[in-house]
């Protein structure tokens, strides 16, 4: 299958296409690495949950460069992977990085899974590693999406807890973004030691499946709903130094003092391990099944 460039005109989630198509998606295009690092630890129990079989269509909501969507294209065998994106930036990435693995039973297409005319019944599975957050109206993008899956098909994504519940992870970007914006004066930042550009939005909906009761009847069109915890370990970085470079380079235009600059360091030295700069986070891993009548 040829990697598809259909592009489709968002309308139901402006705002967060236009902030997926400007600086944000082309620093998360840039640091894809980076960024699949810091959520690598979900990948093996969301494909556990999804049981891709052999055969399988597979769509990825959301999909950003597009990791989790060839890994899912290599499990489906002789099936496919598609994987949905509303950000250029960001598919025009996976794109590249399937055709230097190979993968040629994957496919990527920008669209808004809101409203875009999926084939009716036309997948097996639908996943999403932190990509279902951003819409404006969650309902009725499971529905949309449901009416994707053959009768009995599978959902199944990850999204973040409340903050409150992200233990060391959410304490120090917290702290991290006290010592910013003390620091230098530059007023409140995003949360994550980063200016508005956008980011401030993309945020506050990466929270909006944080109430397990909202993620409940946002799926009231599907079977089997079940909305687990699962506790995680993010990495930010190498070193603390590393880990701080990433996350200035968020705001290519901020600059800091160097005692700013050794304040963030050590405000990350507490999480320095030998596999990294690790901090404990928490997710819901979500699954449900399309009715099957």
């Amino acid at each position: 299958m040829k990697p598809s460039t259909t592009t489709v005109a968002s309308t139901a989630n402006a705002r967060q296409e236009e902030i997926w198509n400007g600086p944000l998606g082309h620093h998360w295009a840039e640091q894809q690495d980076r960024y699949d690092a810091m959520s690598a630890a979900l990948n093996d129990r969301l494909f556990e949950a999804a049981a891709i079989r052999n055969g399988d269509r597979v769509l990825d909501i959301g999909c950003g460069a597009g990791t989790v969507t060839r890994t899912a294209a290599r499990l489906a065998g002789l099936g496919h992977a598609v994987g949905v994106d509303i950000s250029a930036p960001l598919l025009d990435r996976a794109r590249a990085r399937a055709r230097d693995e190979r993968v040629r039973n994957v496919a990527f297409e920008r669209a808004d899974a809101q409203t875009h005319p999926f084939p009716v019944a036309g997948y097996d599975v639908a996943i999403s590693r932190g990509g279902v957050m951003f819409f404006a109206d969650h309902a009725a993008a499971f529905d949309n999406i449901a009416r994707a899956l053959i009768p009995g098909g599978r959902l199944v994504f990850a999204c973040p807890q409340p903050a409150g519940s992200g233990g060391e992870e959410a304490q120090a970007l917290g702290l991290l973004s006290k010592l910013l914006g003390e620091g230098e004066g530059e007023g409140e930042t995003d949360g994550e030691g980063r200016g508005d550009n956008g980011t401030s939005d993309a945020r506050a909906a990466m929270a909006s499946l944080s109430d397990p009761d909202h993620i409940r009847r946002s799926l009231a069109a599907y079977d089997d709903v079940t909305v687990t915890p699962l506790p995680i370990e993010t990495h930010w970085g190498q070193t603390p130094a590393d880990a701080v470079d990433f996350l200035l380079s968020r705001t290519p235009d901020r600059t800091v003092s160097p005692a700013v600059r050794t304040g963030l360091e050590d405000a990350l030295r507490p999480y320095a391990t030998a596999a990294g700069v690790r901090m404990r986070a928490a997710v819901w891993l979500v699954t449900a099944v399309r009715p099957r009548t």
